[in-house]
Formats: C-alpha cells, structure tokens, sequence
C-alpha cells in the first residue's frame, strides 16, 4: 500500500460514541473535513443544524476524502434544541467563558465523561459553533458542561475540523486503551558472538587490504572503536548478513557501469587483449563466459572508456541512450544504444592481429542485425573528446 495512511483492506472501528453536533455550519469544505477528522478517531454519528449552504453539499463530498459513510448518514436539524433533545449528556465547545456557572473541563476530562455516559447506556454529544463566532450564550445554556481546549490564549480560534478532531482523539485514545494501529515489524534474533566476529573479522581482513587501519601505533584502537560501533547497535542476524554484503560489495568492486576500475589504463587495455585471445572462436551459446567478461570490462575501464562514458552520459545529446559493457547477444561492444541500434568501439594503439579479427567479426555480428559500428580510436578520446562527440552525434 503506497499514498495515504487509509488501508481499506481493514475493518473500520464501529464505537459507541458521542454525537457530534455542528450549528449552522457556513462552509460545506468544513462539513466535510470534519466527517474526515470523525472518521479518523471512529466517530459516526453527525448532526447538522441549519447548514448555510443547503444539503446536500457537494463541496462537502469532497472535502470528506472518503468518509462518505459519515455524510450518508448525517441527520439535519432546524434548531439547536430538537438536535441535542435526546442527549442525556451534552458539552458545549468554546474559546470564551461566556459568564455561565458551568463545569469547565478539558478535552481528556469530557473524554472520560463520555465513556462513563456510555457506560449507562446514556447519549453522549459535543457542540461545535459556526467558524465566525461559535455558540450563542442561549446555545450554551444548553449544555451540561463547557469543553475548552488547552490553546495559546492570545490566539485560541480553532479551526471548526481541528475542534473536532481533537475530541475525537482524546475519545478514541481513551476507548481504544491508546492501542496504535501498527508495531515494528518482528525483527530476527540477535546476531551471536561468533556470528560478529566472523563479520568483523571479514571487515578488518578487507581494510587492511587497502591499508585503511594506519598508523600501525593507532592500529588497536580503532579496531576497539570500530568494534564498539557494531555492538551498540544490538544488530539482528539479518542485519549481520546485510552487513558483510555490503562489504564484500564494496571489496568485490562495482558491478554496474565503472566510473573508475582497478587497473590504469594500459593495464586494461593489455587485458582486453587477453580477453579477446581467450574468446576466439567461443560458441555462441557461452553466455557464462559472456557475462563473466562483462562484469571483467565494466570494472576495468580505460582511460579512454572513462572519458567517453562521462561524455555519454552527461552530453544532452546522449543521456540515457546508452549502456557500457553490455553483452548484446554473444559479444560485449565498447557501447551500445539500443534504441538507436548503434554500437561505439574503442581502437586502442597497438592491437595484435587477434584483436582486430575479433573486433571485426563483432563489427560483421552486429551490423547483420542491423547496427551502426562507429570506431573510434582512443588518442581521439583523449585528444579531441568534442569532434569525437560531434561525429558521434551525426552518426
């Protein structure tokens, strides 16, 4: 489930709870923010007294975002009186003391109230004003208790919506014993001992492979300081083994498109030439062999393949239409666009015999399939990188 936090494959909370009564409401986008905010916290029971724009409300409906089971059932009103004249129990809602010698609680208190209402099978119902001026003195009169909120008393206007969503949470916390709707998802067992010293002893072993841990003197403690870092985290044996992947990841090299490699570019130019020694005359069907050399080639670019793939991928013109080293059916080109059904080769100084009968044989492969074959000598590369892009471009 993605977008909102309503998971509908859940049963809705039906719960006793009060009414909640709305006087002369101005606003249908109000109406229907509050049957949102009772629908959050379980409450369904929604009278209306005097709506000013009529009902039903279209405006309403939409502002609902889908608590349309609340609106179906609303109950409309002409006064005040007929709306809450079954109501055995009933708070009114304000920000002013109105002068009336009336009980004067807290969200949490008329909470409480509430269920204890419920308790004797009593009706239970909160009063919301009009978004201007609220409830009238004669309107208040009414009620068993006054209801106001905990606000900033230099700006304590709520918002018809928030009013109503802030008793409806203290209500459904209190009835729901504070239950939340999700927990953590059950994490495996702790990682033992022996299963973090097999991972710290892999990670120390990869370090000292690229002499992380120096100076010698300082040697000991950062070994306690890099082991204290994984024991205060309590790691689970899943996390153990997410741990030492992404350390033999990070040890193994890159398996994607290399923006660096580990030989210098006369290095991986002299293994191309093995690799294309070792290839002669291969079956087409190794596809094993195909995809081991690919993940070879991509890990040991060139200097010339370095700077011809920052180019590709960052020219507007090439973005996004090319790959590296990547096998197109048995053969693995330098670069190829599928979309544009083109395919880049690199000509290195001083190829043997060998590696030009293989290039070509790749040239002949892809051009049968319908491929461009655009050679490119590496000198240019590095020499004169904008004309080899223009060339490339009109090609």
């Amino acid at each position: 489930m993605s977008g909102s936090g309503t998971d509908k494959t859940k049963t809705r909370k039906e719960l006793a709870g009060p009414v909640v009564v709305l006087v002369e409401p101005q606003l249908g986008e109000n109406i229907g923010m509050c049957a949102r905010a009772m629908g959050n916290f379980g409450l369904t029971r929604l009278r209306i007294v005097n709506p000013r724009d009529g009902w039903p409300n279209m405006a309403a409906q939409r502002a609902a975002a889908g608590a349309d089971h609340i609106l179906d059932e609303v109950e409309l009103f002409d006064t005040v009186e007929a709306a809450v004249a079954d109501c055995s129990l009933l708070f009114a809602t304000t920000a002013r003391a109105h002068d009336q010698a009336k009980p004067v609680v807290g969200p949490g208190e008329a909470a409480r109230q509430i269920v204890g209402e419920a308790a004797v099978s009593g009706t239970a119902a909160i009063m919301f004003g009009r978004e201007r001026y609220g409830l009238q003195n004669d309107e208040v009169a009414l009620a068993n208790r006054i209801v106001t909120f905990p606000v900033n008393p230099g700006f304590a206007s709520l918002n018809l919506a928030q009013a109503v969503l802030l008793m409806g949470y203290e209500w459904f916390k209190l009835v729901t014993a504070n239950t939340l709707p999700f927990d953590m998802p059950e994490r495996s067992e702790r990682a033992s001992n022996h299963q973090m010293q097999a991972f710290f002893d892999n990670l120390v072993n990869e370090l000292d492979k690229v002499e992380f841990l120096r100076p010698p003197e300082k040697r000991d403690t950062m070994l306690v300081n890099m082991r204290n870092i994984f024991t205060r985290m309590e790691p689970t044996k899943q996390d153990m083994h997410t741990l030492h992947g992404v350390v033999m990841a990070i040890a193994e090299g890159r398996k994607g498109p290399a923006k660096g490699g580990v030989l210098d570019g006369n290095e991986a130019t002299r293994l191309r030439a093995l690799l294309a020694e070792h290839s002669d005359g291969r079956a087409p069907s190794d596809s094993g062999t195909v995809r081991g050399l690919a993940r070879l080639l991509r890990r040991n670019p060139t200097d010339a393949e370095r700077i011809l793939w920052q180019a590709l991928t960052t020219d507007r013109r090439f973005a996004s239409h090319f790959k590296r080293q990547t096998p197109v059916g048995r053969h693995i080109p330098d670069f190829v666009s599928f979309t544009k059904r083109i395919a880049v080769e690199l000509v290195n100084a001083n190829e043997n015999d060998v590696i030009v009968r293989d290039r070509a044989a790749r040239g002949e492969w892809l051009a049968a399939r319908g491929y461009r074959v655009c050679l490119i000598k590496a000198a240019d590369v590095e020499g004169d990188l904008a004309a080899q892009l223009d060339r490339l471009a009109v090609a």
